[in-house]
């Protein structure tokens, strides 16, 4: 194997990769357009101009997740949200994040008060979920309601769709078996450029989203590659903050044994300093003031 291929095998490919393609796929009006028609089959009116991409602005603390907000006309608002292969009611609680700031933003667009006497007009709101792992049992619809509050009548509620893979061939379904080819390669291949590539060959072999693939195959390839991504930088932030919990953990117990020792009063500060060597001399003649003055 020649080093650039090896320098190839290393590369990691991004864990955002699917969320990513997600996002692209539908920044062409065409794919936009169908994904409303297998959404809303029966609107014959609508075209691509009706259809414009709202952006979500990241309202939570990571950003490793895609959500797509669709304009229909003036009348409607469509929130679709990937749950990806990793099942969690949470999803809820982000959709009724978004779904907040995505109207929050539409007044400010359209300059309309909401401290005003005059009722202010707003899109009637359709939320989805794409789920990319394997059903199960999971249910149609999952509600704010009946996750969370065990059914109750609450004040707010929020109900979602949840769309599975299919037997259709619709660019929904093909974007959920995108990403089925994407993990199974992954499973084989780790998160490398082979993994890429190859999700790419049989996805065309395959008929799945060719077109796009076909048109935008470098682009997707980078997309779905990096060295550095976002997952990899927030997984060593928690794993130094993971660290540093640790150590001060350690730290408090090393200062309670010390603690305890000096109280029983039977060693010396130079004894004691061997069995917590992680303790400065000066820190145990710290301790021993504050057990003193407490005694």
């Amino acid at each position: 194997m020649s080093d650039d291929t090896k320098q190839t095998q290393e590369v990691k490919a991004k864990r955002t990769a699917k969320n990513s393609v997600f996002l692209d796929l539908f920044q062409d009006k065409k794919n936009l357009m169908k994904l409303y028609k297998t959404l809303h089959p029966e609107d014959t009116t609508a075209t691509e101009d009706t259809l414009d991409i709202v952006t979500i602005d990241n309202v939570l603390t990571d950003n490793l997740y895609n959500d797509l907000g669709i304009m229909v006309g003036n009348d409607r608002l469509l929130l679709l949200l990937e749950a990806q292969s990793s099942w969690t009611v949470n999803i809820l609680i982000r959709i009724l994040l978004y779904l907040a700031q995505s109207y929050h933003e539409y007044f400010e667009r359209t300059s309309q008060s909401l401290y005003k006497s005059t009722k202010v007009k707003m899109p009637k709101p359709e939320l989805y979920i794409i789920y990319t792992g394997n059903r199960g049992r999971k249910p149609d619809t999952i509600s704010l309601s009946k996750e969370f509050f065990g059914g109750a009548d609450i004040d707010v509620e929020v109900k979602a769709k949840v769309i599975y893979e299919s037997e259709t061939e619709d660019i929904i379904n093909q974007y959920i078996i995108f990403c089925k080819v994407f993990d199974e390669q992954r499973k084989l291949y780790g998160m490398t450029e082979q993994t890429v590539r190859e999700t790419i060959r049989i996805c065309k072999d395959r008929n799945i989203l060719k077109e796009y693939l076909m048109n935008r195959e470098m682009e997707v390839v980078t997309i779905m590659m990096s060295l550095f991504d976002n997952e990899q930088i927030m997984k060593t932030y928690w794993k130094d903050m993971e660290n540093t919990l640790t150590d001060k953990i350690a730290h408090k117990k090393d200062r309670e044994t010390a603690e305890r020792m000096i109280k029983k009063g039977k060693m010396s500060l130079e004894d004691i300093a061997d069995y917590v060597p992680a303790l400065s001399f000066d820190e145990l003649k710290e301790i021993e003031a504050e057990v003193m003055q407490l005694a």
